[in-house]
């Protein structure tokens, strides 16, 4: 799915097949889960964000559990896939750079960081955790057996990677400029991207 972009948008003339249908919702929930939470998320928020029927989504999915189980292991795909297609593109830069960017660039996707985070915070659920207990894993590993990290090289890479999701997640873009605590930190953790960064970080006022 890593033709996910942000915003979610429906063309209600357009016939789609049942997979792009699929990946339409499954879109949508990361967008609407990221937002809200998994809690605070329904089965109908998602269908409307898709622009389809509540039902749909029930009779593709089953559950909202199920849904945001599907979200989460897309996510943690399209996580992989750019950072093992930035590994490969071998221009010169750092290795390190190269899937730092590529980490900045999935904000393309609106709502894979936050969906991420909200798992993660899911742990004692019997369902939920186990699975991102296993995702969180897979993107360790990826460091240590595929980047070539050393453990303290991963341990600070993913480091920086949740102060990142926990800026998305309390949509601190509002305050840059007006507070000097905040426009320090973006500077610091976006010294190359950071007016991309601007241009796509979701904001308070976003729906999601």
């Amino acid at each position: 799915m890593s033709s996910m972009s942000s915003p979610v948008t429906v063309d209600p003339a357009k016939r789609l097949s049942s997979e792009e249908r699929r990946e339409q919702i499954l879109s949508a929930a990361l967008a609407v889960f990221g937002a809200r939470g998994y809690v605070g998320t329904t089965t109908d928020q998602v269908a409307k964000a898709a622009g389809v029927s509540q039902p749909y989504v029930v009779r593709l999915f089953g559950s909202k559990e199920t849904l945001f189980l599907e979200a989460l292991g897309e996510a943690t795909e399209v996580l992989l896939r750019a950072f093992r297609a930035a590994l490969a593109d071998d221009d010169g830069t750092p290795v390190e750079k190269r899937i730092g960017t590529a980490y900045v660039e999935l904000l393309r996707v609106r709502g894979l960081h936050q969906t991420m985070s909200h798992a993660y915070l899911l742990g004692s659920h019997p369902v939920i955790g186990p699975a991102a207990r296993r995702g969180f894993a897979k993107v360790w590993r990826f460091f240590r057996d595929e980047a070539g990290f050393d453990a303290d090289k991963a341990r600070s890479f993913l480091a920086e990677g949740m102060l990142i999701n926990t800026m998305i997640g309390l949509r601190l873009v509002d305050d840059y400029g007006d507070d000097d605590s905040v426009t320090e930190m973006f500077r610091s953790c976006f010294p190359t991207e950071l007016p991309n960064v601007l241009d796509v970080i979701p904001r308070s006022v976003d729906p999601w």
